[in-house]
This record gives structure tokens, sequence and C-alpha cells, in this order.
């Protein structure tokens, strides 16, 4: 065989957001970009904000000797800092700078803290539906998914994760604001969550994906786990809060009650270096320490998620309401969400079924689009499902 048998498999098994971006692309050909409604991929669409440009333009034409070679494998000093202030104000919890990292975005993020702390078999508990790439950043360090399902209206159910816990156990990862749902986990599921580790008698990770951390709507809040919990680690990126997801940047965050926090994080500093990342994008590790308290513009996703959410309740799809993120998780109207996204292409609309993020009979929606995008594609909706 030309390539390895576990990349085979999973190349059987990859991500349907991939499979459905390739599918808008053949429909884009034959129809025209303008007749195609593809919510299928989540690439913010919103330019970065203007003190992003402002900030790269200064930077970029520094010519100090140095400034474009090696640094530290965790980041420049001086940006760990920065980050560690920010990460103490959010979170609200004293971070040291030394139990930051800066990883090439969320995907690198989680990696390292994958290799550093699985041994071969080890498990991670996730909630379903989950991010479709997890089972592969576990598989990528020997470890596997163990899938707990989650309340009918995609709150955690910590009783199910519980039951999954066994002496392979290494870690609980969640995502809040949830991708595919929108779901933002409270601070009352975090305190049940992280109560129920304490009291398991076993040292647990918990570690919490946030790239959607600041895109939020309606006064929510996502809550902090590093003053709830000490074995807690938080994995961040800026693709979504500066839409910049091409240049690759995030951060490790550790609490400083941690275990061993000096091996850990010599851990994720030696996994940042042989994953073959070495370090962060210099020049992005630069400007995203200038930029701690900028976002983009939260409320164009807040109207196109109003919009889009009203326009399908009204054809008669069943639509739990995102609290944060740029996703809806539709119902599907038939048992199948497999063959009801297949069903939309006929009116040239792309969704990804619920299956690949675990969640059968639903599809994902990104409306990280043009609000004219989004309305012209309600009446191709209300027709997908009336011929039904």
């Amino acid at each position: 065989m030309a390539i390895a048998k576990n990349i085979a498999e999973s190349i059987e098994k990859s991500s349907w957001i991939r499979k459905m971006f390739e599918e808008g692309a053949k429909l884009k050909s034959k129809f025209g970009d303008g007749n195609v409604f593809d919510f299928s991929l989540g690439n913010p669409d919103i330019d970065p904000p203007a003190k992003f440009f402002d900030t790269l333009a200064a930077l970029s034409v520094k010519k100090a000797p140095g400034t474009y070679g090696y640094m530290p494998n965790a980041g420049y000093p001086s940006v760990r800092k920065s980050i560690a202030d920010q990460v103490s104000r959010e979170f609200e919890c004293d971070m040291p700078m030394d139990n930051i990292v800066m990883t090439c975005g969320a995907a690198g993020g989680l990696n390292i803290v994958l290799k550093t702390i699985l041994n071969h078999g080890d498990n991670i508990i996730v909630s379903r539906p989950y991010f479709v790439e997890y089972g592969f950043y576990a598989s990528n360090h020997g470890g596997q998914l163990k899938i707990a399902d989650t309340n009918e209206d995609f709150s955690l159910n910590v009783e199910k994760i519980r039951d999954l816990i066994d002496d392979k156990t290494r870690a609980v990862l969640i995502n809040s604001p949830n991708n595919p749902t929108g779901k933002i986990y409270s601070e009352s599921e975090i305190i049940k969550l992280t109560s129920m580790l304490k009291s398991s008698g076993k040292d647990i990770y918990l570690i919490s994906d946030e790239p959607y951390r600041e895109i939020v709507y309606s006064g929510h809040k996502v809550p902090s786990i590093l003053k709830h919990y000490p074995l807690s680690i938080v994995v961040n990126s800026y693709s979504k809060t500066l839409s910049i997801p091409g240049e690759r940047i995030g951060y490790v965050a550790v609490s400083p009650l941690c275990n061993e926090i000096g091996l850990l994080m010599a851990g994720l500093i030696l996994c940042n270096r042989i994953l073959g990342f070495v370090n962060a994008p210099g020049l992005m590790q630069r400007i995203v320490s200038e930029l701690g308290d900028v976002s983009v513009n939260v409320e164009a996703y807040r109207r196109r998620r109003d919009i889009f959410v009203s326009g399908l309740k009204s054809s008669g799809y069943k639509v739990p309401v995102p609290e944060g993120a740029f996703y809806i998780f539709c119902k599907s109207p038939i048992e199948d969400d497999v063959a009801f996204v297949k069903h939309l292409l006929k009116y040239n609309v792309l969704a990804v079924p619920g299956v690949g993020f675990g969640g059968p009979g639903y599809f994902r929606l990104a409306f990280c689009v043009s609000e004219d995008v989004i309305q012209r594609s309600l009446p191709k909706f209300k027709q997908a499902i009336e011929e039904l």
C-alpha cells in the first residue's frame, strides 16, 4: 500500500465539512458562485479589525537584528507575559507567563496537549456533538475518544461523562461555545462537572477548547474553568476572534495549580518543537500581544444568526438558537440527516450532516457568510422542506 493503513482508513472517514466544501466547488463551477448557497465551512468572512492591519503595518517594517529569527519554543517572553495578563483578567485567575505556550492555532495547541499527557491506549471523554477533528487528534498520539451524550438542549450531561470514566481516562475535553451547536456551557454546568471530577479520585485533566470564546450573543459569557478546577488547561485561538484563521496563532494556558506543573510545561514546550511546529509564527505573536481587547464585529454575526433562525423557523424547521460561535445545528426534517443534506444539494444549498459531528438527525449551517446569501437561501430551504 502506498500510504499507512490508518491514514487510508482516516481518508475514508474524513471530514464531512471538507466533502461538502468540495461538492460546493463543483456546484459553483457549474452554476456560478452567486447561485450556490454554501454554509459548509466555518471560514470567517468578516474582515479583521482595523487595529490588526495597523499593528501589522507597524511591525512588518521593523528591521532590528534577530527580529525574524528563532525564539524560545514556547514563544517570545514578552508575548507570553502579555497573554498571561490577558488570561488573568478574562479567566479570573493569577496566570504566570511560564504557564503560557504560544501555538499554531487551537489545533496545534490541542495536539501538543494530547501528545504531552496521553499514553498509548488512554482515552479522552468528549460530549456529542463535537468538533470532527478531535478523534484524529487523539489518534495522533495513541489515544481514543469516549463519547458522552448531552442533554436534549445540548447542555452537559455530567452523569453520562462520569459513567465513562475508567482507569484509562486521561482527560475530559469540552468545547464552549460549541462547534457545531453554538451551545455555551453555563457556570453551573462547569461547577457540576468540576465537582464530579474532583470527587472521582483520579487525576483527570479538564481541557477547554475555546476558539469562539469572544463570539457570544445576548449577554452570554463563557465561564472560566481555570478558577474552578486545578487540573485545567485552556486552548485558545485568534482565528475567529480576529478573523485570521490562515495565520495559525493561538495559545495554551495551564492552571498554576496543576500537579507537577514544571514537568507538564516542559512537556508542552518540547512537544511544540518535536511535532514540527517548532514555535508559533513570530510576527503573529507580536501582533496578538498588542490586541488583547480587540475582536471582530460580533454584532454582524448576531444579525445573521437572527435572520437565519427566524427564516428557518418560519419554514417549519426546528432550530435551537445558538448562544455563541457562528453555527446553527438544525434538526433534520427526516431521520436520515445525510439524505436530507443530499436533498438540499438539489437547491444548491450546502450543509454538513450532523452524523459527521457525532450528532445524527441534525445538520450544521455555518452563518459566517453575507446576509444577502442567507436571505436568498431561505426560499430554497422552504422549497426543500415543502417537497418532503
